[in-house]
């Protein structure tokens, strides 16, 4: 049987309860994966309030009752035709996109071969199992803009919200890539960003972001949609581009419907693109949708194997106490929280 955390219905605390269900069988390019962990990241609790459900219901995600999560790590349990690369009993971990066939917070999930990845050896599933939604969503990010491997090196990067998960994962990739970051942290957390490899650390607050100079290549956009605009401004004239993964396109739709959150999100992104475009003209702007990426998970399987990329666990605990597991996220409390079904 499929053990599965069911978010009941939209509410805050969320409501959730484990259902037990049938064992779901593989099709064809497709694993059946017995979990070991999976995550909770921001966008789950967001989306057991009701967020985004206008948008996701046109994917299938957006009806109550569901299967929150998108994270897998566990081990092989069966495949299914045209499978080669995985067997049973393999360690792995990947993950699942956004859409009807439901999410990762559950004891087994049927996984596209494509999204999966072979675990090395001597892994922590648990550590694992908070890398690859968080990864893929900064990458694709970071891909947006244009820089790359080829072209990092020296590059001035600006991070907002550099402490969180995908600010840490950016530093660590392109701290690897030879790139000059300045890291917009939180509270107190000046020093864990330069311990991360930026350049330059500031905290934020009001005079933050006008103070910092005007010559950036790159600026990612982790933390606050409010910050766009001004963040932009601090692109130089050579700049590659921007990206944010805090836009307003979700909010706007569940807050206006479809016509008015239509006009919203495009007066929106207008309004920062200007600022990019008076800035750099030639620097591309971007708000970032998480799907899984091959490129990205390849390049995810690199830095684990090379052990450049990680991420502090805050809290791991059993389906039986998700909504532990879901408070420490909602209250921004330190770490990524793990499920162990």
């Amino acid at each position: 049987m499929r053990r599965e955390l069911i978010c009941t219905e939209t509410a805050t605390p969320p409501r959730l309860a484990v259902h037990s269900v049938a064992l779901p069988r593989p099709g064809s390019g497709q694993v059946l994966v017995r979990l070991q962990a999976t995550s909770v990241n921001p966008i789950d609790v967001k989306r057991a309030s009701g967020y985004g459900r206008r948008l996701l219901a046109l994917k299938g995600a957006g009806r109550f009752p569901l299967v929150l999560g998108n994270d897998v790590a566990g081990v092989v349990e069966s495949i299914g035709a045209g499978v080669a690369a995985f067997a049973h009993g393999q360690r792995v971990f990947g993950l699942l996109g956004t859409g009807r066939a439901g999410g990762a917070h559950a004891s087994h999930v049927v996984v596209a071969q494509d999204f999966l990845l072979p675990a090395p050896g001597d892994a922590d599933p648990t550590a694992l199992a908070v890398l690859p939604y968080s990864f893929t969503t900064m990458w694709l990010a970071l891909h947006s803009t244009g820089i790359s491997a080829g072209n990092a090196r020296g590059a001035r990067v600006l991070i907002n919200g550099a402490n969180g998960g995908l600010g840490r994962l950016a530093m660590q990739l392109l701290d690897s890539w030879g790139s000059r970051i300045t890291a917009i942290c939180g509270r107190g957390q000046r020093q864990a960003g330069l311990d991360l490899g930026a350049e330059v650390a500031v905290e934020h607050g009001p005079a933050c972001i006008p103070s910092l100079p005007a010559d950036f290549d790159v600026v990612l956009n982790f933390a606050n949609w409010d910050d766009d605009a001004l963040l932009a401004s601090r692109l130089g004239p050579g700049a590659m581009g921007q990206a944010t993964t805090v836009h307003p396109l979700l909010a706007n739709f569940d807050r206006l419907g479809w016509l008015g959150g239509a006009w919203a999100s495009r007066r929106d992104r207008s309004r920062v693109r200007a600022v990019v475009a008076s800035r750099a003209p030639k620097a591309s702007y971007a708000w970032t949708i998480f799907k899984p990426d091959r490129d990205a998970l390849a390049a995810l399987a690199e830095g684990v194997r090379a052990g450049r990329l990680a991420l502090p666990i805050g809290i791991a605990m059993p389906f039986e106490n998700a909504v532990a597991v879901f408070d420490h996220v909602s209250a921004g409390q330190p770490g990524r929280a793990v499920l162990l079904p």
